[in-house]
This record gives C-alpha cells, structure tokens and sequence, in this order.
C-alpha cells in the first residue's frame, strides 16, 4: 500500500507578509483542493532539476554532477553520466538541464554548470549525446560566463522554433547586468548549436533581455515565456519576457516605484518592464512551470513556483490573457524544507525537489482518492 499523507489545503496557514501585490494583480488566497503527497525518493544531495523525460522517468540533475533517471512508481534511480569537471560551491555546481524535444531521434540532453580555469570560477553550457544509458559526447556550446558562490542562474529551455534559452545570474556584480557585452545578468537565446541566431534583438549578441538579478525559473506557454527571479532584500519577481526588455537591475528592483532611488524615472528613460508579482521579504522563488491538467482543476491555467527560503509551493493564477497573476495560493507550507524545483507528468501529477543541504527527496502530488 503506498503511503500517502492527505493534506487538506483549505486548512493550510498563509503567511501573508511573503506576497507584496499592487492593484489590479490579485491577492494572497486561501486554497481548497486537497493534496495526497507521497515521498517517491529520499537520500538524494541537493537534486537541482527535475523534469519529466519522454521515458515517462523523471531525469534529474544533483549539484555534485550526477544525473540521472528516477522511476516515479518504484522510486529506483539509474544514474547515467557525471559531469567530470563541476565545480561545486555553496550555490554553484550541476544546475539546469533539458532534453532536446525530439529526443528519439535526436537524444541530446543540454546541461549546464559552474567550472574553475584556474583560478576563475565561471560557468558554460554542454550538450550531450544520449546512448544506451549512458551520456557521452559532451560538446561546449557556450563557455566563460563569470561564475560565482552564489547568483549563477540557470535554468534550461528548448522553444518550439528549436532555440535554447539560458538564464544567467549577475555573479554577485550588479552593473554587469545592464552591459551587453557581458553574458551575466540576461535571459540567452541561441541556437542548439551554440551560434547567435539571426533574428535576436542586439545584433551578433545572445543576449534576449537583460536588467535580470538571478533567473532560477523558466518557462514558456504558448508565445509567453514567464521567469522567477531572486531579488536583494527586497522583490522576488515573476515576469512576463519581452524579446530586447530591460527588466531594470541594479538599478530597479522590483516595481518601478521608489522615488528615492530613482526608479520611475530610470524606468521612464531605459524603458523598464515591471514584473507581474514581486514578494517582499524574499522567499527564494525559484522554479516555474504551467499546470493546465484536468487532474486540479482548480489550477487550471496557473503557474507553479517553488520557494527555497519561505519552503513552499506557490500557484499563481493567470488571468485569460496570461498577462496578470490574479491570485496566489500556497501548499506544503514549512513541511518539507526548502523547494528547489518541480515538474508535472502528462497525467497532472506534480513533482517537487527539495534542497535542504541532505537527504533531499523527491515529493509527489497527487490528488485525493487518485489511486
């Protein structure tokens, strides 16, 4: 018999000091649906990514540079490659990964990571070939972005028009973050191999959008693509991307709304995009995706956030035009730690990935009374 734990989310506290909203972009509420969770994995080290492979196993990236396949059933995990070269710190090593969208015929899987060249510490991107279980063929497609302890992104995504997108982090020097000619600090895109494509907006530049403190989340729905990204003391932000945008770091951070830094008239000047939702105090928000399964209803047409400092699971509700955020609810409040990142399986299930520095675990959702 599995062992479920039932959750009764109507009856779960809200701290609302965590959501700091302006009119018009919803409220903190009060959830209803009920949850099962079940613990798939335990004795895991600081598992990074989780995503769903086309095996219907969960492909999963652990800091140290291992990765692996995890059966969702059986929780038996198959490890089939280790990065030789990660450099781990206390928020460095073996991050984002993602597999090529046609991944049987052409099994790539796209990884990236922080490394040291002798004394600098940076980070690149590395694609892999995927046979007979195992990875091999690491080829570099982007190397030398400036690495850090902390603030190195970064998160994987593969468009439909075949592009790769990378967030960076600003590596702990903020003014990096509006310079074009550094890679810290932006939302990349490139093509699979590795060159700039043609159409971006900054001519011979990966760069797609810039002004970014450190992306940790990264999704895309339909033509929106929509980030998480950690602020100073102040807003954590959820934006909505916009090809060329200046999202305003260092020099905003959050809403362009403080006089006394100069926020509004930055913004009116540099054209600065306001996110959709910005937290304050922080939570560490982290990973993003898009929940539109029959499974919870309820979350129908919602993102899905995970937070690391305030160690929940955030569902932000989308309005019909997917441009506003209309309503926050929270789940697994202070029960498991510090939630790093999640996926969702075809059928609705939802995944999350803790991050407590030791026996991490992989949790499953599912709803009440699904066998």
């Amino acid at each position: 018999m599995k062992n479920y734990i039932t959750i009764c989310c109507a009856t779960l506290s809200l701290l609302t000091l965590i959501s700091s909203s302006r009119p018009g972009t919803g409220r903190v509420a009060q959830a209803a649906d009920s949850l099962q969770v079940r613990v798939v994995k335990d004795g895991l080290t600081m598992p990074w990514e989780i995503l769903w492979g086309p095996d219907d196993y969960i492909w999963m990236t652990e800091k140290s540079g291992k990765i692996s396949r995890l059966n969702p059933a059986s929780g038996q995990t198959i490890q089939i490659g280790q990065v030789p070269d990660v450099k781990v710190t206390d928020y460095g090593g073996l991050m984002g990964m993602v597999l090529h969208p046609d991944f049987a015929r052409q099994p790539y899987v796209f990884v990236v990571y922080t490394y040291q060249e002798g004394s600098r510490f940076l980070e690149k991107v590395v694609r892999y070939s995927y046979r007979q279980q195992q990875l091999s063929q690491p080829t570099i497609l982007v190397s030398g972005i400036t690495g850090n302890q902390d603030h190195n992104g970064s998160r994987l995504l593969i468009s439909p028009d075949l592009k790769l997108f990378v967030t960076t982090g600003d590596g702990n020097r903020q003014n990096v973050a509006q310079k074009l000619d550094s890679l810290n600090g932006k939302l990349l895109r490139l093509n699979l191999d590795g060159t700039i494509p043609a159409d971006n907006p900054f001519p011979n530049s990966p760069v797609w959008s810039l002004g970014h403190r450190n992306q940790q989340g990264l999704v895309l729905v339909d033509d929106k693509m929509y980030t998480a990204e950690h602020g100073p003391n102040t807003d954590d932000e959820v934006n909505l991307i916009r090809k060329g945008g200046n999202y305003g770091w260092p020099n905003v951070a959050g809403y362009c709304d403080e006089n006394q830094r100069g926020e509004k008239d930055w913004c009116a000047t540099h054209q600065g995009i306001e996110p959709l939702r910005s937290w304050t105090p922080t939570i560490g928000l982290c990973a993003l995706d898009y929940y539109n399964k029959p499974l919870f209803p309820r979350w129908k047409n919602s993102l899905l956030a995970t937070s690391l400092k305030a160690s929940r699971l955030l569902q932000l509700q989308l309005d019909e035009t997917g441009t506003k955020v209309i309503g926050v609810n929270e789940f697994l409040v202070n029960q498991y730690g510090r939630l790093r990142d999640l996926c969702i399986s075809p059928t609705g299930n939802v995944y999350v990935a803790t991050n407590n520095f030791g026996n991490d675990k992989i949790i499953e959702l599912t709803a009440k009374g699904n066998p």
